[in-house]
């Protein structure tokens, strides 16, 4: 039972953020087509990976990892978690408001600890402005990320999960209507900002409200919960201090390639499409679901649910990374190489995406294990891990850029978060076996991995007859359609044949959800 409830909030959450990737992929292929991978597409990128650089730091990193266990607990004990969720929304948002009024001072230090390649060129000044504009997104979508986990630990997914298809919705309405009435594409662009973010945030308000939790933020107040959540919230505060880190190093040294940031942010956007489906979905629904059950002390339940989770994330993460792997050129051809965006651009992207491919079940299974230790208000080991991936990424990233160029940037990434899965996965076993993958998982892994790689071989012998489509305007979309339709079918049949798992647990999760 365990199994089919987590499957059941993995799949509401799965469609809705497969809503929001389709329409973000619509959303990045006009931004390609409109700006490439120029200077304003690069500034654009800077501008905007800023707030949602310091929203992962403060809302769904340090602050919601904390929270959401936090509150969950309560909610199961059945009184204090209305107060206590509005304490905790009016210290967020005064944290918050500080650090938007911070960030317009101070926007040209902050490009420069993005982008230091920026200096002296026209991306500078651009990246600049676009922040300012966009950097007071980090409030609203902050707010929206601890009302998305009152949601959550609540078990209502509906909301929360579509609030991104709100974002891309309006990117695309305002690159539209910008192309229409002939306005500055990239002011465009950073303009929705934060108008997405206020639409975000009335969203799950709105949501939150009806389910019996109407939040307003009242005078500020230290409560003992409060503390208590500072407590815990400040070494997963470090810890998404240091996943940041990471990130800025990559992008540090993307700075010094011509195009490598907008390349890396491409690439970025097709893995995302899997991490998004199912690593965060299944961040989101285990968190809550082990906090409740630690509360009600159901090891079993616990343990079950680790495990389907588990499970159920690498059968449709290996799949996906299989295909990064053997596919990328068509899939970045298909998707971006229109406009502004050139082959050499296509090409470029292409091997990022196969880098990032080989790290995608990684990012999944972080997002698996993590909540293992959050849910029981453990946010010191994750980041003592956390400080030695930090490592890991840099020693790559820099050290081999001077050899390969852009591409360390993406196998720092990539071997940093295989590391940060090792010190993680070691680190359950101290917790004993409720803490620890079942029977079950291990006799189905290997075989999800064959039937991956069977599918990546049908993959492969496709494209050679499909190869002259794959160059033809318009039928390109058609070829693409019949690789990934060949793809499910191909996998989904195997795998089914060689019991590395079984539609019908698919099915009924789907009807649940």
């Amino acid at each position: 039972m365990a199994g089919i409830r987590l499957a059941r909030g993995f799949f509401t959450v799965g469609a809705w953020t497969m809503a929001s990737r389709v329409l973000g992929f619509v959303r990045d292929v006009v931004i390609a087509a409109a700006l490439g991978a120029g200077p304003v597409a690069e500034a654009f990128v800077v501008a905007f990976s800023l707030p949602n650089m310091f929203r992962r730091f403060f809302a769904e990193g340090a602050f919601n990892m904390a929270f959401v266990p936090m509150f969950a607990k309560r909610v199961e004990a059945g009184h204090g978690a209305q107060e206590f969720a509005r304490d905790a929304l009016t210290g967020l948002a005064s944290i918050v408001l500080v650090v938007t009024l911070l960030g317009q001072v101070f926007m040209p230090a902050l490009v420069l600890a993005m982008a230091s390649g920026f200096l002296g060129d026209e991306r500078f000044d651009l990246a600049v402005l676009y922040g300012r504009i966009a950097f007071p997104y980090i409030l609203f979508i902050s707010l929206a990320a601890l009302l998305s986990g009152v949601l959550n630990a609540t078990g209502r997914f509906t909301a929360a999960a579509a609030a991104p298809v709100l974002l891309n919705l309006i990117f695309i309405a305002a690159l539209s209507l910008g192309a229409w009435l002939g306005w500055d594409m990239g002011l465009t662009l950073v303009w929705a900002v934060p108008v997405a973010g206020i639409a975000q945030l009335a969203l799950v308000w709105t949501a939150a409200s009806r389910a019996g939790f109407r939040l307003i933020p009242r005078r500020p107040r230290m409560t003992p919960e409060l503390k208590r959540l500072a407590i815990i919230a400040a070494p997963a505060a470090l810890a998404g201090g240091v996943v940041q880190i990471n990130l800025l190093i990559g992008r540090q040294v993307a700075s010094i390639f011509d195009g490598a940031i907008a390349w890396l942010n491409y690439a970025d956007r097709l893995y995302q499409l899997p991490l998004g489906v199912v690593g965060i979905a299944i961040g989101v629904v285990l968190l809550p679901d082990l906090a409740r059950r630690l509360s009600a002390d159901d090891s079993a339940g616990g343990r079950e649910s680790l495990s389907r989770a588990g499970e159920m994330a690498l059968a449709l993460t290996v799949p996906a990374a299989v295909a990064l792997l053997v596919i990328p050129l068509p899939l970045v051809q298909v998707l971006f190489q229109r406009g502004a965006f050139t082959v050499d651009d296509t090409a470029a992207t292409a091997v990022a995406v196969q880098i990032y491919g080989l790290g995608l079940p990684a990012f999944v299974l972080q997002k698996v294990l993590q909540p293992v230790y959050f849910a029981r208000e453990n946010t010191r080991t994750p980041f003592y891990f956390a400080l030695v991936s930090l490592v890991v990424n840099a020693a790559i990233a820099i050290g081999l850029a001077p050899v390969i160029g852009y591409t360390a940037a993406a196998f720092g990434t990539t071997l940093a978060a295989w590391a940060m899965v090792a010190l993680l996965w070691i680190g359950t076993w101290r917790m004993g076996e409720v803490a620890r993958f079942d029977r079950r998982f291990w006799r189905r892994i290997w075989r999800i991995g064959v039937a991956s790689w069977a599918m990546g071989a049908v993959l492969w012998v496709l494209t050679l007859p499909l190869h002259p489509l794959l160059g033809a305007p318009g039928l390109d979309v058609i070829a693409l359609i019949i690789l990934i339709l060949a793809g499910i079918v191909s996998y989904f049949g195997i795998g089914h044949l060689i019991h590395a798992f079984r539609m019908s647990d698919f099915r009924a999760a789907l009807k649940r959800s």
